[in-house]
């Protein structure tokens, strides 16, 4: 997630300070930032703001995926209203007083994941995070929450308000998973989940509830079910991996698991794993593979180089001298996940093995 980027911007001496100490706070978590500042506080790390600051969030707005203002909310709000679009485009905006006493998430909590960046920020600052979404105040997961943890489209977004009304108004809200699709259990929250052997068995099931969402990888016309029913389609998963010469199976297993237990993906939902195509005889990585039960593609160094994406890894100059390629697995999984691709996992090293996970709808 972000991986348009975070953009930090202080408009005062004490709020550069607090805004340096956010970026550490992100780098410290895996998120790349860039922090913006009148030109008369710039300094290292810091981007001299071209215009004012309605210019800085209107020019700004639909090119990252999160935009922190440390600075009083009220600027902030006056200068993002005109651009507000849509729950499901709109980028997460959040608001941090100068002295980074509080992190206040105020749009796109959910779906833009300004909640969890929010809890990012707060505490990586030792500030008080302060999230009013309700589900969230009353210590509930709402159903686009659920969808953005899970790596689910939403098909019908028009559902959300009902769905989630029943969910805050502490109605019986049942999750149905239809056919072979599979959720961690621990990631549903407080949601009671059922199995379904087909859609006319998930339709029986909600309309015994309040409301419901539907996790299923068919198509469903939420019309012809009684009862408010949001439908989830899990995205498509697809796993990049590198590994040295030597690095044993079981290595590649476990690298592979720690990975998608951190992006609560279950191995069932991998559509496909990707390497460089020098591994084509590596035995360690075909019995890596033939334990994870899951199809390994091969790619060539052209193809690696022919992908473009915008937040990659920085390169490492031992794999370029010795593949022709700088890194391998985040441009592996972004390869054959398919177009408008993203990685919900960045490169992440382990044992000899590096892995990155990616999705697309």
């Amino acid at each position: 997630m972000y991986d348009r980027g975070i953009a930090i911007v202080a408009v005062t001496r004490r709020g550069v300070e607090t805004a340096l100490k956010i970026k550490s706070a992100l780098e410290k978590a895996g998120l790349g930032s860039v922090v913006y500042a009148p030109e008369k506080y710039s300094q290292k790390a810091v981007t001299a703001l071209k215009g004012n600051i309605v210019d800085f969030f209107k020019n700004t707005y639909s090119q990252v995926d999160a935009l922190v203002g440390v600075m009083a909310t009220g600027i902030i709000i006056r200068a993002v209203a005109p651009l507000l679009e849509s729950k499901l485009t709109d980028p997460a905006v959040i608001g941090v007083d100068v002295s980074g006493r509080f992190v206040i998430s105020l749009l796109s909590g959910h779906l833009g994941g300004a909640n969890e960046l929010t809890r990012i920020i707060a505490e990586g600052i030792s500030a008080t995070p302060v999230i009013t979404t309700a589900s969230d105040s009353m210590g509930k997961l709402s159903a686009d929450e659920l969808a953005r943890t899970l790596h689910l489209s939403i098909q019908n977004p028009n559902s959300l308000v009902a769905v989630n009304s029943a969910i805050v108004n502490e109605g019986h809200v049942v999750v149905v998973l239809v056919g072979e699709v599979e959720i961690p259990l621990e990631a549903a929250g407080c949601f009671e989940v059922k199995k379904a052997q087909n859609l006319q068995e998930a339709r029986e099931i909600i309309n015994a509830y309040d409301a419901g969402l539907i996790i299923t990888d068919e198509t469903v016309t939420a019309q012809k079910i009684g009862k408010p029913v949001t439908i989830l389609k899990p995205n498509r998963i697809t796993v990049g991996l590198g590994a040295r010469r030597d690095t044993p199976a079981e290595a590649i297993v476990t690298a592979v698991d720690s990975a998608l237990e951190r992006v609560h993906v279950p191995l069932s939902r991998v559509h496909r794993f990707a390497t460089v195509d020098i591994k084509r005889n590596s035995k360690p990585m075909l019995d890596a593979m033939e334990k994870l039960g899951a199809p390994l593609e091969f790619l060539s160094v052209e193809a690696l180089g022919s992908v473009v994406y915008d937040d990659l890894s920085p390169d490492s100059a031992m794999v370029q001298n010795k593949i022709g390629i700088g890194g391998v697995c985040e441009r592996a999984a972004l390869k054959i996940a398919g177009p408008n691709a993203k990685l919900i996992l960045k490169k992440t090293k382990q044992n000899g093995v590096t892995v990155a996970v990616a999705e697309a709808e």
